[in-house]
This record gives C-alpha cells, structure tokens and sequence, in this order.
C-alpha cells in the first residue's frame, strides 16, 4: 500500500522539506553525514515529489541513491561519502539501469533493493536488435555537443534533437572549438535553424567563460547529460563544468586533423557534481545513431513541415507530387529548403523501418519489425 503524502513527509522529512528552501545549497561531498546534509544533497541530485510519490510501507528503512556508474556486473551510487558501490543479485540485469537512475538501497550492506519509475529517459535501439540500450535517465537538459570543423553536421545533430525530444528533455546545442574557427558565426546560424527556439551556444570549452555559458542550464538539482561524437571535447566540457583536474579528471584525446575525428576516451557513463550545484552524465562518443520509436521527437524538429502539411489538400499526401502541396509550395517558394525536405523523410522512412509494429491476430499482438 503506499504511503500518503502526509505520511511521506513524516517518515521522509527532510528530504521534502529541502524543496521548500528558498536558496538551497548542495552539501560537498566528505562531510559527515547528517539529516539535513543527507536532505540537501538529495535535494541537489534532483530528488524530487515525483520519486517521493513512488515510496510506499515496504520502503521504511531504505535510503534513496542515485545510479552514478553502471557496468556488466557492477552498480555504484553516488553519496556523501563518494561513490559506493551496490550490493547486487546475480539475478540482476546491469543493462536494465542507466546512470541517472533513482534507486532504493538497503543501507545495511548498501544492497539495491528496487528502481523507481523514471522521469526522463535517453535511450535507442541498436542496430540488428530488439532492445534499447540506455543511455542515461532523470536528465532535465541534454548537451549536443559538435564541434566548427569537420565535425559539424546538420543530419546527425537533428537525430540527436529528435532523441532529445522524444525523451522530453531540453536539447541545446554546444559549439566547440570556436577559437579556432574563422567562420564560428557561420557555424550558430546553421545550427539555430535546426529547431524553433533552440538554444545554440557558441564556446571555447577549456575556459571558465563555458561554465557561465551554460549556467542557465547547471543550477541546484538540475542534471545534464553530453552527447555527440568523438573528439568535440565532451570530456574537456565536463572537467569545465565539475572543476575535475589531475587523476580525477576526464581523459581528454586530440581529434585528427584531416578530418575533425577523435578516438573514444570516455568509454562508460559516468555522474559528475557541478560546481553550479547540479549534477553532469559524460557518455562515450557516438558517431551513428539510427533513429527508432521517435516519432513526435522528428515531428518537433521539422515543425515547420508539420504545420505546413495540415494545409495540403490531401490528408495523406506524401508531398512528392500530389496537387494542392503546402509543403511543395514551400519548397519552390524558397521559404522551406529542398534539402531540409529531405532529410526529414530519410529520418520519416529510417524511424519508420526501425520501429517495432503491433501485427498479428487480435489478443496475439506481437512487435516485429517492418522489413
């Protein structure tokens, strides 16, 4: 039975009542541990009535912890005293969690005992099978991170947008390298007209000045995550934005120079506290993403296709070559540009073929891939 609002906020007070501070301050990491600092620091990790609605009788005498690390046979949570690393069954898929997620441990040997319903989740379906790999959950903001060079491409950072919006997450775009790009300007306006309203920020990621940037982003219980592909300087980001230096910093790699790629020296999921007092997930380099189950995520990004379709005069025209094409008309306006056309069916069809279908007898349903 769960427990009542009242009730949670008696057996779980300071945790409910840090939200109400009016200028919360995130406890650092060490110091010894007491209910309020316990409140607080849970409170800067994004703890929230969303998870707390989710407790009920049988989770008494446990503690909530947040996912910080995941590997094949390991999980670790992160806590005031640092990382500690969960006590698992060996009935336990590690795949099933994502760094991000909320936990409720055993504090009594630090056993995990069961995962709470996410709010937010970053995920996509590799290629050849039918399960996703996640990616990271509970994040608020999603760093795209490209750099002005090579590197940039507008087909990859729409699939990154519309992985984004599917999950309900903020997607904002992060140029890197600026200091070394003549044209960085160039580089923000294709960048911006990739999404109504999307916020593009244009940075020298070894710099101070990148943790301002994005401190609308990087505030008291908020989380990031970093996405993009090798070598744009996600980890170099990180280390910005968690003041990491020395042996507790994250590998950094040079990019080659012929054509803007890197090698992967992030190769797991990891949390980081951020100096702002929110929290950053670095992920490995991701070069392909074959888009799947993001249907109303590529709708948002191509928004401008959407409204204009609702005015051709056919309901299924394919704007190809039917008569009365709002969105054909666009097209040899010049108000809506052939190519943008065509990426959004690339991504249409490839969303299309790599999502799972509901066939079979009624009261049979099984999910099988169009072919």
């Amino acid at each position: 039975m769960s427990l009542s609002a009242a009730n949670r906020r008696m057996r779980y007070p300071a945790i409910w009542t840090t939200e109400k501070h009016s200028e919360p301050r995130a406890a650092p990491l060490g110091e010894p541990l007491t209910t309020d600092r316990e409140a607080n620091f849970q409170a800067s990790l994004g703890w929230s009535a969303f998870f707390a609605d989710q407790l009920d009788e049988a989770d008494g005498d446990l503690v909530p912890r947040r996912i910080a690390e995941v590997h094949r046979s390991r999980l670790s949570v992160t806590s005031l005293e640092g990382i500690v690393r969960l006590g698992i069954s060996h009935q336990v898929n590690t795949s099933e969690y994502a760094v991000g997620d909320w936990v409720m441990v055993d504090p009594d040997g630090d056993r995990l005992m069961r995962r709470l319903e996410r709010r937010t989740l970053l995920q996509r379906r590799t290629e050849g099978r039918q399960t996703h790999q996640l990616g990271a959950a509970n994040v608020d903001t999603l760093l795209i991170v490209t750099s002005c060079n090579a590197d940039f491409n507008v087909a990859r950072l729409e699939r990154y947008m519309a992985l984004a919006n599917q999950a309900d997450t903020t997607p904002v775009i992060v140029l890197t390298k600026a200091d070394m790009a003549p044209d960085a300007a160039d580089y923000e306006a294709q960048a911006k007209a990739l999404q109504r309203d999307l916020p593009v920020i244009v940075l020298n990621a070894k710099t101070h000045d990148a943790a301002q940037a994005l401190a609308p982003w990087c505030g008291f219980g908020q989380t990031l995550a970093l996405i993009g592909s090798s070598g744009v300087g996600k980890s170099t980001l990180v280390n910005t934005l968690a003041g990491l230096s020395g042996e507790s910093s994250q590998e950094t790699g040079d990019i080659r120079e012929r054509d803007a790629k890197g090698r992967h020296t992030t190769t797991a999921r990891s949390l980081h506290a951020m100096e702002g007092g929110g929290w950053v997930i670095d992920t490995p380099g991701m070069r392909t993403l074959h888009v799947s189950d993001v249907a109303e995520g590529i709708d948002q990004v191509f928004s401008e296709i959407t409204e204009l379709a609702e005015h051709c005069r056919f309901r299924d025209c394919t704007h190809a070559h039917e008569p009365g094409c709002a969105v054909q008309a666009a097209v040899k306006a010049g108000t809506l540009p052939a190519e943008r056309l065509a990426r959004w069916r690339v991504l249409l069809d490839e969303n299309d073929k790599n999502t799972p279908k509901l066939t079979g007898p009624r009261g049979n349903k099984v999910f099988q891939k169009k072919r």
